[in-house]
């Protein structure tokens, strides 16, 4: 069996925030910053490492109820998998938990996390996307596997 996959996760926006921050992938420096519709329920970013050969890095949100500030770094442990399908194109989104915490993964989470997300996507009525199902562990990291980057990075 093969080990449990550590990650590394940046945070672009914060739980609570109706400000969605983009930062550059690499350089880690913000590019944008604009209002959505609702508030992050988690926090919200990207896998570090991942991505690579011109696609973006992996989505991620932090299942916590501490408090990650945009801009910071943090170590996880990824725990599921949101399947989310935008314009037609798959952008599955990875959830996580800092290590020790033990989120659940049921409907309950399901239905917020698609609440958020139509929600935002109100506000792009050309935008087609549609939530899925949450996947498990192992689900997730063959996702993560298969998106790695073994570049060397400015930030490790």
């Amino acid at each position: 069996m093969e080990e449990s996959l550590s990650i590394r996760v940046f945070i672009e926006s914060e739980a609570g925030s109706g400000i969605r921050n983009r930062y550059d992938e690499t350089s880690l420096v913000i590019r944008e910053s604009f209002p959505i519709r609702g508030s992050y329920p988690y926090p919200y970013g990207f896998i570090l490492d991942t991505g690579g050969g011109g696609r973006d890095s992996l989505d991620c949100y932090v299942l916590t109820p501490r408090e990650l500030t945009a801009g910071s770094t943090w170590s996880c442990e990824i725990v599921g998998l949101l399947e989310m399908i935008e314009d037609g194109e798959t952008d599955h989104k990875i959830l996580a938990a800092l290590p020790g915490e033990d989120p659940a993964l049921g409907a309950e989470l399901r239905d917020k996390l698609a609440a958020f997300i139509e929600g935002v996507f109100t506000a792009f009525p050309e935008a087609r996307v549609g939530v899925g199902r949450i996947l498990g562990r192992e689900e997730a990291e063959a996702l993560v596997r298969a998106s790695m980057s073994w570049q060397a990075k400015p930030y490790l």
